[in-house]
């Protein structure tokens, strides 16, 4: 039987499956060009890529800002809901944007809405799990990044094809509103928020930036989660674009392969999560390590294939390798963080990783504007260069693992404690 914590953690997976099914939208309507033609930005890489660093700017500010905000004061219901119900109105007003400038405003706006969203449901498992059962949870949530990209991209092609590219925003609109905030409403539960206010509320929120700054190892995690989603912005960004142009696969094929890639890492990242609840803490950043040189490699492998079935399958293989560190970052920080700030710690790592991997699209944009007939080829070594970044951070998080202080143990045998008693009640109520 389903406990109810994993009805929260189905329910978040859902949420991230939605989050980036919107992400990849703009990524197969820039292929679009109606779209293009209407925003006026018909073959301006540069302006192409900024509409997801606009997204991802907005993302990674709240991200820092905003989660110490929701951790202190709001909790992850409350914050869930408030964000859900903005990302609604915003996806909804975005297709009648007046011209480009708009609608990158409006995307950063959205960004900013969703930029808590991580670090809530890092908050979630913390609350619910033991320190020694979050891989799972963890991967389980986290496979709403690659359900939601393999999903979108075929999803959004088809609605383009067969209505318009306004259907694709009122669809996620939908999405939000008849789905996302019933299932928040419904089964995502908190354990209460620190209700304080004026000054004190003010300090409070300040303290627990603080304490997540103090997160042992911080540098090496925040770049490999530099490195992370500077692979993961960079490459779903311009998939559509590089099967089409590059590759020259028809429309439908484009659609089919470009969610294999996806679809392979939701399986990697899973085998990841089994995987971190198996292997001593020390040695977690073997999956950086591994995931890394098999990522990079595979990518190399793109960049070099003269048929373009070996291109797509190097993307496929590249992204196995990548989606198995996903789940080892948030449980990376849930074994590092201070207690009590554990959201505001991931949003520090997650902010931070969003604010540098955002100009990803567009730096890998501006390549391929000037080398022309290379420019892919170009765009994709800077891919195979954030594997070489986690590579080396891995190792050193290998060679310096996280220390596990005395505190630790308290704090993880009172979420142990915490976590017997819910399941104890759940019993009662069953029988």
């Amino acid at each position: 039987m389903i406990t109810r914590r994993w009805l929260g953690v189905l329910s978040l997976l859902v949420i991230v499956l939605i989050s980036y099914i919107d992400r990849v939208n703009v990524s197969v309507l820039i292929t679009d060009r109606a779209f293009t033609g209407h925003f006026g930005i018909t073959g301006d890489r540069v302006a192409q890529g900024a509409l997801m660093t606009a997204f991802l700017v907005g993302y990674g500010l709240a991200a820092f800002f905003l989660t110490p905000l929701y951790e202190s004061l709001l909790g992850v219901r409350r914050g869930l809901l408030l964000s859900v119900a903005l990302w609604s109105v915003l996806t909804l007003v975005s297709p009648y944007a007046l011209g480009a400038v708009v609608l990158v405003v409006l995307r950063a706006f959205l960004g900013m809405a969703e930029g808590p969203l991580f670090s809530l449901k890092t908050m979630y498992v913390s609350e619910h799990f033991t320190p020694g059962a979050v891989g799972k949870p963890n991967a389980v949530t986290s496979m709403g990044v690659s359900l939601g990209t393999a999903v979108g991209l075929p999803l959004i092609t088809y609605l383009v094809n067969r209505f318009d590219w306004h259907s694709s925003f009122l669809l996620l609109a939908a999405l939000n509103a008849v789905v996302g905030l019933p299932l928040i409403a419904l089964f995502v539960r908190g354990r209460g928020t620190r209700r304080t206010t004026g000054k004190t509320g003010r300090r409070s929120i300040g303290a627990t930036l603080r304490q997540a700054l103090r997160t042992p190892r911080l540098g090496g995690i925040l770049l490999i989660e530099i490195a992370t989603l500077a692979y993961l912005w960079g490459s779903s960004a311009w998939l559509p674009s590089y099967l089409l142009q590059e590759r020259h696969f028809s429309l439908a094929a484009m659609g089919a392969v470009a969610a294999l890639p996806f679809l392979l890492s939701l399986a990697s990242g899973f085998l990841g999560g089994w995987l971190l609840d198996r292997l001593p803490p020390r040695r977690l950043p073997l999956l950086f390590v591994v995931g890394s040189i098999g990522t990079g490699g595979c990518v190399l492998l793109v960049i070099g294939a003269d048929s373009a079935w070996l291109a797509a399958t190097g993307l496929v293989l590249a992204n196995g390798f990548w989606g198995l560190q996903g789940p080892a970052i948030p449980t990376l920080v849930q074994q590092a963080a201070p207690a009590g700030a554990v959201g505001s710690a991931y949003g520090v790592v997650n902010g931070i990783g969003n604010l540098v991997s955002a100009f990803m699209p567009m730096a890998m944009g501006a390549v391929m504007g000037l080398l022309g007939g290379r420019g892919f080829a170009a765009g994709y070594a800077l891919l195979a260069a954030t594997q070489a970044v986690t590579l080396v951070c891995g190792t050193w998080l290998l060679l310096r693992p996280v220390p596990q202080p005395d505190a630790e143990s308290g704090a993880a045998s009172s979420t142990s404690d915490s976590v017997m008693d819910r399941s104890s009640l759940d019993s009662n109520r069953a029988s």
